[in-house]
């Protein structure tokens, strides 16, 4: 309906709301008389109307109106006293007054309570604890770190994890919560500010700590924010001759040499991209490598303790192999804090030094003599073939790119070639310290492999192998796995139409990612935020493995090998792992584990590998089996390794 001017007519309801609106808008006395006048207008008439109708109420009107101012106070907790007006009015001014007090009381304390609770959920109060494992900053490994402290957690004397992060700290429980789970959310404490910052640092008891994890985070300065952490950490702490020990992690190696400077002489720096691109380059030529290492840093199933070598002291390392029924036993810590990872046999253990065992905990690392397990018939005599020159493909290009082709420069055998395909804006690999001879059989071409007709024009046959790299993730881009995916989901395809597979090492940065990854069971999926932070969590347990791990993961020296079983035993022989570990001290190797094949491709959960078998465990060993050993893999001498890539050129040029 309109109006006279033409205008539509508000309707009386929207009127009425909005002048009420507006009285409440005016001050808060405006809303405690509309409070009063509400409570009036619905307990002054429904007391009449119970004084009215009950049969027992007086007569006469004025015990009436008595009956019902007593209804009506005693229900506003106004008095109920009666008599003379005066009276009355008393009683109520002091039933007013006690309410008045009674609902400030109130409000004083829920206000209290209320922002108490508010800067409890903000994580700014103090943390008082002691002996507690303290993270400092949140990047993609926090909650591996998190999940993996408290997986090797004694279960009668569990420590606190303190996490200092500069996000919001109800995020940070529900992230955490959902990596660890709700049982053991009672053992994680979250406090939220810049760990940059002293006063907020101080906060979180870092002196008391056991151990300080500094994590760096996604962000373009994190290495620079990871310095200013240890600075602010060293200024709180006041110096590290009393401090507890330090572990950081840095992405660029210009920053590890002052990393470590800050973090003091109980500080352990890992440099994140080195560590990754090594385990990029070691898997390429040991198909399921990657599975064997997530095996060997989580806290799961079996990892790296120290044992006590008194009984093997002044004798020679070698006797130790074949003396630790469920243990391997794989180097030694010195007395003087140097680790010897696979010595030679004949190593004098010198006193006070310690065994370096894979071990399931402390209490399996029992001695006892295997040495009457070990069938000499069984162990095989015939030496493995010599590694032949590989073809690799190289598709992608990230920060971490250079520092795989320096690996697969340091690793590959005479006559190697690495071919890197990537778009068109790349970098130029990073020229290494050291004068290295011209390499020429590098191709380096660019072409837009966003386009998926691209990826399906490749021709795979001629390579030994693939390596996929996603791009660096940047704000406001696809996430990089999303043209991992697709790249992957192409190279099946390929396979599919040429009927042979390739075997894929394939990086992706989000772990839930991992069971979509297409590829075949000879591939290896590196989730590198993951890893990094399993190797984080075996180290903060016990420093002293630092060393360990840094020689595992370079190009020289020892590392986790994958060899064919024929090598070691005689095909279809019926023999024991003492045999198998026998066999490979013949040959300078520490043998930890196998793999069994015929499980590698069924989907089974510990995909065929086995680590730390009982010295006992007898079965038939066949020739697609293969035996996982601590070994050296000498690298070629330079003129013959992988050659540097040439300048990026389009097709067009």
């Amino acid at each position: 309906m309109g109006s006279a001017n033409g205008e539509a007519q508000v309707p009386l309801r929207d009127r009425a709301r909005y002048r009420f609106d507006r009285t409440l808008a005016r001050s808060t006395g405006t809303l405690m008389g509309w409070l009063v006048i509400t409570c009036l207008a619905v307990v002054v008439p429904v007391s009449l109307l119970l004084v009215w109708t009950d049969p027992g109420s007086p007569t006469s009107i004025s015990g009436r109106l008595t009956a019902a101012w007593r209804i009506s106070a005693e229900t506003l907790r106004l008095g109920a006293a009666t008599g003379t007006p005066l009276r009355m009015v008393l009683s109520a001014v002091l039933g007013l007054v006690a309410l008045l007090c009674v609902s400030t009381l109130v409000g004083v304390i829920t206000t209290g309570l209320a922002e108490r609770m508010a800067e409890l959920s903000r994580g700014r109060s103090t943390v008082l604890e002691q002996e507690h494992v303290l993270v400092l900053g949140w990047s993609d490994q926090v909650t591996t770190v998190v999940g993996e402290l408290i997986a090797a957690q004694a279960p009668r004397r569990p420590r606190a994890i303190v996490l200092l992060a500069d996000r919001d700290k109800a995020e940070m429980e529900v992230a955490l919560a959902a990596r660890v789970g709700p049982a053991s959310r009672g053992r994680i404490v979250c406090r939220s500010g810049p760990p940059s910052d002293p006063d907020v640092l101080a906060l979180v008891s870092p002196r008391s700590a056991s151990t300080v994890v500094v994590l760096p985070s996604a962000g373009a300065t994190a290495d620079a924010e990871v310095l200013r952490i240890l600075l602010a950490l060293r200024a709180v702490i006041g110096g590290y001759t009393d401090g507890p020990p330090v572990l950081a992690a840095v992405r660029d190696d210009r920053y590890r040499a002052p990393a470590r400077l800050a973090a003091g002489p109980l500080g352990t720096v890992l440099e994140a991209d080195t560590v990754t691109a090594r385990l990029i380059a070691q898997c390429v030529g040991r198909p399921g490598l990657s599975l064997v290492l997530r095996d060997l840093l989580d806290f799961a199933g079996d990892e790296f303790h120290l044992a006590d070598a008194t009984v093997f002291q002044g004798g020679p390392f070698g006797e130790s192999l074949l003396y630790h029924p469920n243990s391997c036993v794989v180097g030694l810590l010195t007395p003087d804090g140097r680790t010897l990872l696979n010595p030679a046999a004949d190593t004098l253990v010198l006193p006070g030094s310690r065994l370096i065992v894979l071990a399931h905990d402390d209490d399996s690392t029992r001695v006892e003599d295997c040495r009457h397990l070990v069938d000499v018939s069984a162990i095989a005599t015939a030496r493995p073939e010599p590694a032949v020159p590989s073809r690799l493909l190289l598709l992608g290009w990230n920060r971490r790119a250079p520092l795989v082709l320096e690996q697969l420069r340091s690793t590959a055998r005479p006559g190697s070639v690495v071919d890197v395909v990537a778009d068109n804006a790349v970098p130029g690999p990073r020229e290494p310290e050291t004068a290295r001879p011209a390499r020429h059989d590098v191709r380096f071409r660019s072409l837009p492999l966003s386009r998926p007709e691209v990826l399906l024009d490749l021709d795979l046959d001629p390579y030994d192998g693939v390596i996929v790299l996603g791009p660096d993730q940047v704000d406001g881009r696809d996430h990089p796995d999303d043209w991992t995916l697709v790249t992957l989901l192409a190279m099946r395809l390929l396979e599919q139409r040429t009927g042979r597979e390739t075997r894929i090492v394939t990086e992706l940065v989000d772990d839930r990612n991992r069971p979509l990854a297409p590829v075949n069971s000879g591939s290896d999926v590196i989730v590198s935020g993951m890893l990094v932070g399993l190797l984080m969590a075996q180290i903060t347990q016990n420093r002293h493995l630092a060393p360990v791990f840094e020689e595992l993961f370079s190009a020289e020296g020892n590392s986790v090998c994958l060899r064919p079983a024929c090598a070691y035993i005689r095909e279809g022989a019926e023999a024991t792992f003492a045999d198998v570990v026998a066999a490979a001290q013949r040959r300078g190797e520490c043998a930890i584990g196998y793999r069994r094949q015929n499980l590698a491709s069924t989907g089974s959960d510990d995909h065929g590998i086995k680590l730390n078998p009982s010295k006992a465990e007898r079965r038939v060993w066949n020739a697609e089996d293969q035996i996982v050993v601590i070994a050296t893999d000498r690298p070629p001498p330079p003129s013959t390794a992988v050659n540097e890539p040439a300048p990026v050129q389009s097709e067009s040029e």
